[in-house]
């Protein structure tokens, strides 16, 4: 074979999917909303026989196998680190969060656990200002606000057979929202650290501080795993790297902003999921939930993005104006 030859072998980035444009990064967001979901279909099924901790420490032990030879491939610059407590702050959260996530899912429908999960970005705002020192737009706040009225109204039990209860409120949501509380809290360290760690680096380093962490939990709840139980525990690992790929593809084929509305497709997939696979309907309550949530964080995200396009475009007119008028710039 020549040179010429080889020059005009096919890549990867000849193919329709990892192209820049607007449909390939539609493409990819659907794939991060099934994935979403196959991964909460498995932890249900994983749930009527392996504790929430054994889960969760699997989950991220089979992430890391999965990421070590990527890991490997990039060299041994990719294991360096500057900033090793704060990943190890962040697993133990992320421990946290997925046990939570695990023990939530068994209780509540599908539709439920993926309005939950949309609340993450609710819960980021309030600890951003806190802890980052962020400034907030008076519009972002008010969609918070209206955001965690739909959190309240997702917390009322409906139906005693499908949802456990304590305190007049569903027992399972509230778990759901802890994880989403401790999400919220890694997005913080991840905002914090992202600046000077490269994303694989964080990923791996995640991955391996919480399958660490959760070792010993793990060992204290042990049963044997079935043989069709591991390959939906390797599949569970996979799935968590996947869902990060596909985003970053996602983000690489076309603007965040254009994705925002898309996904929400994750909530119509549950829905359509639980009740196909365990005969699950949507509650009035989880409905109107739905209905105040969805456009909060939609609002959220829409004043995030555009504030971060104003902040990235200010540097760009101050040179233009210093180039155009140098006076200015000794005044």
């Amino acid at each position: 074979m020549t040179i010429n030859q080889r020059n005009v072998q096919p890549t990867l980035n000849t193919f329709w999917f990892f192209k820049p444009g607007y449909a390939q990064g539609v493409f990819w967001i659907v794939l991060v909303s099934l994935i979403s979901n196959a991964n909460d279909i498995l932890m249900r099924f994983l749930g009527t026989h392996l504790a929430s901790m054994q889960i969760a420490f699997f989950r991220f032990f089979f992430a890391t196998l999965w990421l070590l030879p990527v890991m490997l491939w990039n060299g041994r610059a990719s294991f360096k680190t500057a900033c090793l407590p704060l990943h190890l702050l962040r697993a133990l959260v992320g421990f946290g969060a997925v046990t939570c996530w695990c023990l939530g899912v068994k209780l509540v429908p599908l539709a439920l656990v993926s309005t939950i999960a949309l609340t993450v970005p609710l819960f980021v705002l309030p600890m951003a200002v806190l802890f980052l020192k962020e400034r907030v737009v008076w519009q972002r706040v008010l969609a918070t606000v209206v955001g965690f009225i739909g959190v309240l109204i997702v917390l009322v039990p409906v139906d005693q057979e499908i949802q456990v209860t304590w305190s007049g409120m569903n027992y399972g949501a509230l778990i759901l929202i802890t994880a989403a509380v401790l999400f919220a809290v890694s997005d913080i360290f991840n905002k914090k650290m992202i600046a000077y760690e490269p994303p694989l680096t964080m990923l791996f380093y995640f991955a391996l501080g919480t399958s660490v962490a959760g070792v010993i939990p793990a060992v204290w709840v042990w049963q044997t795993p079935t043989g069709i139980e591991l390959l939906c525990l390797f599949g569970l690992g996979l799935g968590g790297n996947l869902i990060l790929y596909c985003l970053l593809k996602a983000f690489a084929a076309v603007d965040v902003s254009a994705l925002a509305p898309y996904r929400y497709l994750e909530l119509i997939f549950a829905a359509l999921f639980g009740y196909l696979l365990f005969g699950e309907l949507i509650t009035l309550f989880t409905l109107l939930g739905a209905v105040i949530i969805i456009p909060s964080t939609f609002a959220v995200a829409y004043f995030e993005i555009h504030q971060s396009k104003r902040a990235a475009s200010a540097p760009r007119r101050l040179e233009s104006l210093s180039t155009a008028n140098p006076i200015t710039e000794s005044q």
